[in-house]
């Protein structure tokens, strides 16, 4: 199992591995340290986020984003191309082919678990699907405190 989070002390990404016996996390920039909530993770499911107070945490595909929008920009050019040329089998083939690379990219790409309050990402984990599905009312929940907290003069 391995946790992606951004480090709280130096905002830099980390990647770290860790199991059921973890008590801290530790960042390589920063030398910074997390300490683990003891009821954080139940043998190899997640209960907690790790990196943040939050109990809060949902699942996702794993799919690489930018290889999703380059399809599409891929499908919106060629198509577009063959359009302007008048051939409509390219054009409808072109978007159909872009398409159904979209839909397997999908389909075999794995879960990950995210954390509403800090983004941390979560993969190897077993039984994700305890936590549901993303949920916009969660999200804009953890969303306003953040702006509350950012917003909020420092003593």
């Amino acid at each position: 199992m391995n946790i992606t989070y951004a480090c709280p002390t130096c905002h830099e990404g980390v990647r770290a591995e860790f199991d059921s016996k973890t008590c801290e996390l530790s960042c390589p920039h920063c030398n910074g340290q997390i300490a683990v909530k003891s009821d954080a993770i139940n043998e190899n499911r997640i209960k907690r986020c790790l990196a943040c107070p939050s109990t809060d945490l949902y699942v996702r595909k794993d799919f690489p984003q930018r290889i999703g929008v380059a399809l599409v920009g891929i499908g919106i050019i060629g198509s577009s191309i063959a359009w302007y040329h008048t051939n409509l089998t390219w054009t409808f083939g072109i978007l159909f082919a872009t398409a159904l690379a979209d839909v397997l990219l999908y389909t075999l790409v794995g879960d990950a678990l995210m954390c509403y309050r800090c983004d941390a990402q979560y993969r190897g984990v077993e039984e994700m699907d305890t936590h549901g599905q993303f949920d916009l009312e969660t999200h804009e929940k953890h969303r306003q405190m953040a702006a509350r907290i950012k917003s909020t003069p420092s003593a």
